[in-house]
């Protein structure tokens, strides 16, 4: 296997480790899925270990596939990155970004953005990936990852986007027929609409508008789902009382569709008030297309983010 197609197959071999789909990988690099799988045979035979596990729906990683993709995966980004500036990525940003986001907050929040980003830098091309699941930016080849709440102590770059606010609210046929809480205490006698997500149910915290401790105040309901958006839905209908960020409610908070209530405490989804964070490996703010991206995306995110202007 001469340099140049082992480069390809190592290419090849990292799609298909990143998507686990062989055919993924061949419309990626408009190659027939059988020359994506013959490369691959011929990188296995000149390793002489078994790289990948195929089924007939899945794809996954052997051990000896698992770390040689990650010894790879490392090169290639430093390859990808000495190409791009070597060739004018320096100043003209170019190639692959790869982005993971949450589900809600990127659709809402990450994909209307792009559009102008792309006009701005047409040699860049996206790769928009939204997961409510955690994920390692360093293992997942992704170039930016954003995560709301709580970030784990980390060897990775992680700048804050915006202070995550929370508030309570129902929408104005619920309150009409069901009284407004005037205290956190009386949410037991309301139907509350509670997210259930991969950490549990997400708890409610309130505290005065000042240095007191934040109280966790239980809550229960009709309904609980692990999709934030359903549940919001489910309030605008008049369902019950929801407790989410303002960046999930602030259309239909301006619209008067649902109205805050509680007015007098801090509405907390954690004891301690949380972010909106951007994290990234280090070595990637070298690349042009992700400098460029950041300076877009925390230009037009805004301080305050423009939900809470």
């Amino acid at each position: 296997m001469d340099n140049s197609i082992r480069l390809l197959a190592l290419r090849l071999f990292a799609r298909v480790a990143s998507t686990g789909s062989f055919a993924e990988a061949a419309r990626y690099f408009d190659l027939p899925a059988s020359s994506v799988s013959r490369h691959i045979a011929g990188l296995e035979r000149t390793l002489g270990q078994r790289l990948l596990y195929r089924h007939t729906r899945a794809v996954r990683l052997t051990d000896a596939g698992e770390r040689y993709y990650q010894d790879i995966r490392r090169v290639l980004d430093s390859l990808d990155l000495a190409t791009e500036q070597v060739t004018g990525g320096a100043k003209q940003p170019q190639g692959l970004l790869r982005i993971n986001a949450p589900v809600a907050f990127g659709r809402r929040h990450i994909a209307p953005l792009l559009a102008r980003f792309q006009d701005a830098n047409p040699a860049v091309e996206v790769e928009l990936a939204l997961s409510d699941a955690f994920i390692d930016p360093v293992h997942e080849g992704a170039d930016v990852v954003i995560r709301v709440g709580a970030l784990d102590d980390s060897s990775l770059v992680a700048r804050q986007l915006a202070t995550q606010r929370f508030v309570a609210c129902a929408a104005p046929e619920y309150l009409s027929r069901h009284g407004e809480p005037r205290h956190p205490e009386e949410l037991k006698t309301h139907n509350c609409l509670v997210y259930k997500g991969t950490r549990g149910v997400q708890p409610w915290y309130f505290r005065n508008y000042d240095d007191a401790p934040a109280k966790r105040y239980p809550v229960k309901g009709n309904l609980h789902s692990n999709n934030a958006e359903s549940l919001v839905e489910a309030a605008l209908q008049g369902q019950g009382i929801v407790l989410f960020p303002t960046w999930l409610l602030f259309d239909a908070l301006r619209e008067e569709a649902l109205v805050p209530i509680l007015k007098n405490h801090e509405a907390l989804g954690e004891a301690t008030r949380e972010g909106i964070h951007v994290i990234y490996p280090e070595n990637r703010l070298r690349s042009s297309k992700v400098a460029t991206f950041l300076e877009h995306l925390f230009a037009r995110i805004g301080d305050p983010p423009y939900w809470d202007g």
